[in-house]
């Protein structure tokens, strides 16, 4: 196997030139992504620093909610994408290639909080983590809403408590839920990235919506024509 692409560099080059990606939309599978890992396998160096800058804040995104400190994020990413780089010759292409990248990152994440000895949380950073351009939309969108001081401080309110649920829910509920509602996969893909059957998938999700919904149903009550 040829020696690792420089990541590091990547990273600075993808900060620099940023492509804006729905939140809650998995990437789009395409034949591209194919081209790039049988490339990539073959030792193309520059074809693995495309699928790095097509999926680093994803990956980025979900190690996020895994992990208490969001300075470990970089390097968790970094680790994920050696590591891959590494597998590639044992990519058979049965699944699609970020739900099996998903898959590195979620198991190198739970390695490096069990040397590290920490508890997975969610972080308040890493929840509101979105692209920069989503942001400044997102700004323009709340300056032309019809908003008020009540209705933004019921959304905070709202925000801290399914911040606060997804804080305390178990590792793999959050995970599941994280990859289903934030990263928008299906339940076959969540299945095959948290490598469980897709029952254990929807049971996941179940229960973790249930204890996020317990928490925002009393918010919610207050407020006539919204509904969790």
């Amino acid at each position: 196997m040829p020696n690792a692409p420089d990541v590091g560099r990547v990273v600075v080059f993808e900060a620099r030139f940023r492509v804006t990606e729905p939140a809650a939309a998995p990437p789009a599978p395409s034949d591209s992504d194919a081209l790039l890992v049988e490339r990539a396998a073959a030792g193309d160096h520059r074809a693995y620093e495309l699928l790095v800058i097509k999926y680093q804040r994803r990956i980025e995104r979900l190690i996020g909610r895994m992990v208490r400190d969001v300075d470990l994020v970089p390097d968790i990413a970094q680790e994920t994408f050696i590591r891959a780089w590494r597998a590639l010759h044992q990519f058979r292409g049965d699944a699609q290639f970020y739900t099996w990248l998903y898959r590195i990152a979620v198991n190198t994440a739970k390695k490096s909080l069990m040397e590290l000895k920490r508890n997975p949380v969610v972080t308040e950073t890493a929840l509101h983590s979105a692209d920069d351009d989503d942001e400044t939309s997102r700004r323009e969108n709340e300056l032309t809403s019809e908003s008020t001081p009540e209705s933004e401080l019921a959304a905070r309110e709202i925000a801290a408590a399914v911040n606060a649920a997804m804080e305390a829910l178990p590792e793999d509920l959050r995970t599941a839920v994280t990859l289903r509602e934030i990263e928008g996969l299906s339940y076959e893909e969540i299945a095959e990235a948290m490598n469980c059957p897709i029952g254990t998938v929807r049971s996941r999700i179940f229960r973790a919506r249930e204890a996020i919904s317990a928490r925002v149903k009393p918010l919610l009550s207050h407020q006539t024509g919204k509904r969790w």
